[in-house]
């Protein structure tokens, strides 16, 4: 599926729906073509409705849990003969409920190995190939639960928590080679992440979500990879004082503040 399109070239993963079918949608009409992938049978209506006039628009299902998806993503990407300009990272899920007694291990050890390894197996290809050319943005989906203990979302918010550290320190390690990194830190947001993490139930699962529209997180996003900004939170107001009182907020108050809005059964105190 070789290309000969003069268009500069965005990878999305995680694009079937929320933040990453935003990110696409924003990137086909700001000149790039754009593959978007994701692990479900929508990734390829997704990318359907994203395609633009003038904009190529490639659509890959793929499980990113699995080494070997992520390998075969890639094989798909160098198919096309295109040099990856952007890469955003954003595929990813949670879950919530006490560690110890509610929540799933088999479910939280394939969140670790999306949320975490296929991050750095991606990025680890995508950066290699951007040094080379001395050119390249790299987006890598954090959240603000990576500023703080999540209680309730245990493994969540540590896999997060890995996900910020590491775009910073490649920001940093890579600022001399013409590529750049950028975390985003969305707060809650109006997506289906909630209910597929099972937390219809908790507060943070019914209002909270409503305060961030996923297609202004991805305008955000998208703005600050080109002006090369190291981070971001993103969209709302509330998002972005929380993201600040939260430095000076002690760990014992941030983590009870989580859990109240993430405990099963919070839905209507």
């Amino acid at each position: 599926m070789t290309d000969t399109s003069t268009r500069q070239f965005a990878v999305i993963t995680g694009a079937s729906t929320g933040i990453g079918y935003h990110l696409a949608q924003v990137f086909a009409r700001n000149g790039f073509d754009v593959l978007m992938t994701a692990d479900e049978d929508r990734i390829s209506e997704a990318a359907r409705e994203v395609e633009t006039p003038g904009a190529r628009v490639y659509s890959v299902q793929a499980d990113l849990s699995k080494d070997e998806e992520v390998e075969r993503l890639w094989k798909e990407i160098l198919g096309t003969g295109r040099a990856v300009d952007a890469i955003a990272l954003n595929a990813g899920f949670g879950t919530g409920g006490d560690f110890a007694t509610e929540t799933d291990l088999k479910k939280e050890l394939k969140m670790i190995d999306l949320n975490v390894k296929a991050v750095v197996h991606l990025a680890k290809l995508a950066a290699k190939q951007m040094v080379g050319r001395r050119s390249g943005r790299i987006l890598i989906t954090a959240s603000i639960a990576g500023t703080m203990p999540t209680p309730q979302q245990a493994v969540y918010g540590a896999t997060k928590a890995f996900d910020l550290e590491f775009a910073q320190s490649l920001y940093y390690e890579l600022k001399d080679t013409g590529v750049t990194v950028t975390a985003l830190k969305p707060g809650a947001t109006d997506t289906e992440f909630f209910h597929r993490a099972e937390m219809d139930d908790t507060k943070v699962g019914t209002s909270g979500k409503q305060s961030n529209d996923p297609a202004e997180v991805a305008q955000q996003a998208f703005d600050a990879l080109m002006r090369g900004e190291k981070e971001l939170f993103a969209e709302s107001l509330t998002t972005k004082a929380a993201g600040v009182a939260g430095r000076f907020m002690p760990d014992s108050v941030k983590a009870a503040m989580h859990e109240k809005m993430a405990k099963h059964g919070t839905a209507d105190k």
